[in-house]
């Protein structure tokens, strides 16, 4: 999809793998023009950096399958779950709500193994050591086929949000050009054409904008 962007735009890509909260201070620092790391956008976020967004997205368990360790998603107290370190499911789904919820109900903690990149994150669930991961969703629908059935999605998508290109807080033209690449992209026809590529036309949205 940015690649579809930067060429509106009459620009060429070029990525550059990294952890996933090295990525925001790395723009600020200006090592990095724009982030397109599945940030979803929420309000800690926009003060830092403008947020375009581009799709929507909700949160989704995977476990191994079968789900031979019998996790539950609305109750995953004392399972193992791997989770990106300061996704928003580290950050306030596992570490708040649902350890606040075991500890009400007298119920062992979560254990939550905290990996820096996705693939770590999925490799644990393969290989037995993690019961469970918490992703967002394409993120888990891709984990699913990429490992061949080795995985299956568990539950329902809940908690939809947008997603946000990150740019620079002081490039505000730059923001505004970016969401109109967007806004071009969906009335020519391509974005819905790489979202049908992919499988995720769910989580199209209609009105792209800078810091929703």
């Amino acid at each position: 999809m940015f690649n579809a962007v930067a060429a509106k735009l009459g620009l060429k890509t070029e990525y550059e793998p990294a952890v996933f909260d090295a990525i925001i201070p790395g723009l600020q620092s200006g090592k990095y023009e724009a982030g397109v790391s599945s940030f979803t956008v929420n309000e800690e976020r926009e003060k830092q950096v403008n947020m375009i967004s581009y799709f929507n997205a909700g949160t989704q368990w995977g476990t191994k399958k079968g789900n031979p360790s019998g996790v539950q998603p609305d109750d995953a107290c004392g399972k193992k779950v791997a989770v990106q370190t300061n996704t928003v499911q580290d950050t306030d789904d596992l570490s708040s709500k649902r350890q606040d919820a075991c500890k009400s109900a007298g119920k062992p903690a979560i254990t939550i193994d905290r990996y820096q990149r996705q693939d770590q994150a999925t490799a644990a669930v393969v290989s037995g050591k993690d019961d469970a991961m918490l992703a967002d969703s394409p993120v888990v629908a891709y984990a699913v086929k990429q490992t061949n059935g080795q995985l299956e999605l568990l539950g329902d998508i809940y908690d939809a949000a947008p997603y946000g290109y990150v740019i620079k807080k002081d490039q505000t033209e730059f923001a505004q050009a970016v969401a109109d690449a967007v806004k071009a992209l969906i009335a020519d026809g391509t974005y819905k054409t790489i979202l049908d590529k992919w499988g995720v036309q769910a989580g199209a949205i209609d009105n792209p904008a800078v810091n929703p």
